[in-house]
Formats: structure tokens, sequence, C-alpha cells
């Protein structure tokens, strides 16, 4: 036998060995790197729009997914070079928590997908590169939005016999086939263009961020509260004309 299990006994045909755990190896393990970050430069715009999904797929399904943002995703164990860092992934199933980067082999694949192409991405060269990325990946739907195209533009990708397939887009929508909702091109009144999560394909029903959704409930309570006080005053108009 080439290793003894516990204790201190010598390796066979050996004179060094290490204790890992109760058990002896004939060496010590190699660990891998897998950087947790790398300095990209982003423009604001695509900061904000990330921050802005992130926001809503996070109040969206934080309690039945997990949810990244630009975090590194691994697939490859023993090659930290097979990565890429998403804008915006889910991976439905056990409830969000705070992860630094994402590895497939221990949480798997993620199985949404979006990347925000801004003027500073080299072009469609790079994409195809990072489409056979995200197939290897194995992400079920990977969307693409293009807020800077001339007019913005919306492309998704379906897993489909385990090809990851283009699909027909047309307008500003597209359903979602993992997520419950359409993906939708909507005006933001700060950011312009903006890639949402609507429960309806035209985009009137929005999945909210919590800053949304604390203004529509202010705004809910302001217009309770202009119609209570509208009310006391007609009751009062009425007990005035009858006295």
């Amino acid at each position: 036998m080439s290793m003894a299990i516990g204790g201190d006994q010598p390796l066979a045909g050996s004179g060094t060995g290490v204790s890992i755990g109760g058990f002896r190896y004939v060496r010590a393990p190699r660990p891998l790197h897998f950087p947790e970050s790398e300095d990209v430069g982003e423009s604001k715009l695509h900061l904000e729009l990330c921050t802005l999904l992130y926001q809503v797929l996070k109040l969206a399904f934080a309690g039945r997914a997990s949810v990244g943002c630009d975090q590194f995703v691994y697939w490859d164990a023993k090659d930290p070079r097979a990565n890429l860092a998403p804008d915006a992934f889910v991976r439905l199933g056990p409830s969000d928590e705070r992860f630094r980067t994402w590895k497939v082999w221990e949480r798997g694949a993620p199985h949404v997908a979006v990347e925000v192409i801004s003027h500073t991405d080299v072009g469609e060269k790079a994409w195809a590169t990072k489409l056979e990325k995200y197939e290897r990946l194995g992400v079920q739907e990977l969307v693409r939005f293009e807020p800077e195209a001339e007019p913005p533009s919306l492309r998704v990708w379906d897993r489909v016999e385990n090809d990851l397939v283009e699909r027909e887009v047309t307008g500003k929508s597209a359903a979602s086939k993992v997520l419950p909702g359409h993906w939708v091109i909507a005006a933001h009144p700060e950011h312009g263009p903006a890639l949402r999560l609507s429960h309806d394909e035209e985009g009137t029903s929005l999945f909210l961020t919590d800053a949304e959704a604390e203004a529509r409930r202010a705004d809910a309570e302001a217009e309770g509260r202009r119609a209570a006080e509208a009310r006391v005053r007609e009751l009062e108009a009425e007990r005035s004309g009858r006295v």
C-alpha cells in the first residue's frame, strides 16, 4: 500500500507525506486560485443599468433563487480561465445568500444570465467568443441588451436540445422561458432605455426595485389620505347644509 490512514505512520516507498483530516497523502494538494474580481472599466450608464436589474431580480426572486451581479462564474474545477462574469444571473432553488464567486461544480449552473452591452465592448467577434463560453457554462437562457444601439436591442438565446440557440425576437419584449415574466425594454426616468422584467409583454406591470415599491406604497397611502380628507369635507358640508 502506498498510503496509511491516520496516525503518523510513514508512507510505504516514500519518506514524505502530508496528513489532512486524519488521512495521509503522498503529496500536498496543489490548490488552484480562482480570482474574485478583475479591474475592468465600465461606464456609469452600464453600472446603473446593471444595478437596476440586479435590484429588480433580487427583490423578486431572492426567496427562491440565488441572484448574482458581476461575480465570476467558474465551470471547470481544473481551469480558472474557464470563467464568465455575467452582468446579472439567476439560479432557481435555494434562497439567496452572499457569495464571492460562483463555482458550477458546487452550486450548479445559473439558469439565466444577462449581458448588458456598452460602447466599450469590442464587437461581435468578442461576443461570439463569449457566446461559446455561455454554451459551455450551461445556462438555460441568455439575454443580451444593448441600450446604446439605435434602436436599443434585445436578443435572447435558449438552450434547445443542449444547444444554445438564438430566438427570433421582434419588438421590445420577449417571454422568459425560465422566470415568470417577460424581458422588456422600458423607459427609465434617469437612465433612459433599461432592461426590465415585466408581468406582461407590454411592460405595463414591471417587477419593481425596493425603492420603486416603497414609492408606490407611499403614493397609495397619500392617495388614501387625500380620499379620506375629501370624504370628511363632504360630510362636514352635508352637516352644515342641514343646520
